[in-house]
């Protein structure tokens, strides 16, 4: 059985190559695009498949070449022996590479998870080489999602950095201020007013919190 470290990366500096201009690269383009990835370039002899506007498309039989600065890798041809070229040109470039098909003997470095997106929270799931059993499982997990969970994770990005930013809180206050943000208290508290409210209920909580400065009021 195989393990992996699952981590979420950001693709939003980084260019990133993808080798096959089929249905599997069009949607490793489009998953992507939609992480926020800015830097594409994709290379195929052909092209069947729609591409994100601003993706680099470069007609032609995959060259090492192609991968000069690249920082993310994916090889999702049909064509076995082109992968395996694009997977050697990545590892001595030392760039991670996923790999479309399966190959024991010269595999890619990661795989990409079932994902459902739903604002700033994603749910990702991987089953070991079971992308079937992954997806539905995403698919069963997507119906618990509560709407007021993103609203509570867009509150947190603004609230957060104020709490962080408060030299004087101890870092054990932090902690509890954070997991006191993350309760389903906290969750029914914004329902019912907005992030304005959500920080009002928690400086009642603790006083120690300083005051809304103009700046950070604007950004809340």
């Amino acid at each position: 059985m195989s393990f992996f470290y699952p981590l979420m990366l950001d693709v939003s500096n980084r260019l990133i190559v993808i080798v096959g201009g089929g249905l599997v690269g069009g949607r490793k383009a489009r998953g992507l695009v939609d992480a926020g990835a800015g830097r594409i370039r994709v290379v195929s002899l052909e092209f069947t498949e729609p591409f994100p506007e601003n993706v680099e498309m470069i007609h032609s039989p995959f060259e090492p070449a192609h991968l000069r600065d690249a920082g993310l890798v994916f090889a999702c041809t049909d064509n076995r022996h082109v992968n395996d070229a694009v997977v050697r040109e990545a590892r001595r470039l030392g760039v991670l590479v996923n790999r479309a098909d399966v190959d024991d003997d010269l595999a890619g470095d990661f795989s990409t998870p079932a994902l459902y997106r739903d604002g700033s929270i994603t749910i990702a799931v991987a089953t070991s080489g079971v992308p079937g059993l992954a997806t539905d499982i995403r698919d069963q997990l997507a119906k618990y999602m509560q709407p007021g969970w993103v609203k509570l994770s867009d509150a947190m990005a603004k609230i957060r950095p104020i709490v962080k930013s408060q030299s004087h809180l101890s870092p054990g206050q932090r902690r509890d201020i954070f997991k006191t943000l993350a309760s389903s208290e906290a969750m029914h508290t914004l329902e019912a007013s907005d992030a304005f409210g959500l920080w009002n209920w928690l400086k009642l909580k603790y006083p120690e919190l300083a005051d809304l400065t103009e700046s950070q009021k604007q950004s809340i």
